[in-house]
């Protein structure tokens, strides 16, 4: 059992890397991420051969980016604000998000986790697949009003960014 003292020094460590984290997290996902590696990271085989290949060389490429984004934005914070982190807890924490990340992005992995959560017509919102999807005045689908595979997407990083924190701050 940790020490009052100890627990404290936890939790704060805790809210600081999830902080870091997090805002690692919205700018290596929108702003390091290329153009190609967003529109290609969800390729996969119709008819066996480069597609895959392509779409998972994109995705990784994405979450190398992200992650070198967190490691470098961790590693200002934990200088900074002198945390106490450990190389394997920052390893374990960063992997399983890396992981994490990389699972989700390949889209269709995540379209079946929301098949399987019930949550396929939340999934499709905004998009022409959805049975009440929001539509410009031409009639095209309204998708700059967001979609709900973005905010499940969004959902599932967060998720593991949490766990990812909470391995770091108690390793």
């Amino acid at each position: 059992m940790l020490s009052h003292a100890s627990n404290a020094d936890t939790i704060a460590t805790f809210a600081a890397v999830f902080v870091a984290l997090w805002v690692a997290h919205t700018v290596g996902d929108h702003w390091v991420q290329t153009s190609v590696q967003s529109a290609k990271k969800g390729q996969h085989d119709r008819n066996p051969g480069q597609s895959s290949r392509v779409g998972r060389l994109a995705c990784t490429r994405h979450v190398i980016g992200l992650t070198l984004t967190k490691v470098l934005l961790l590693a200002l914070a934990a200088i900074v604000l002198d945390l106490p982190l450990s190389v394997a807890g920052v390893t374990i924490g960063l992997g399983l998000d890396a992981a994490s990340h990389w699972w989700a992005d390949r889209r269709s992995s995540l379209a079946w986790l929301a098949g399987v959560t019930g949550q396929t017509e939340f999934y499709n919102l905004g998009t022409g697949a959805h049975p009440f999807h929001p539509v410009t005045a031409e009639g095209k689908p309204a998708g700059h009003l967001g979609t709900g595979a973005y905010a499940l997407d969004q959902a599932f990083h967060a998720f593991f960014l949490f766990l990812a924190a909470l391995i770091i701050a108690a390793v």
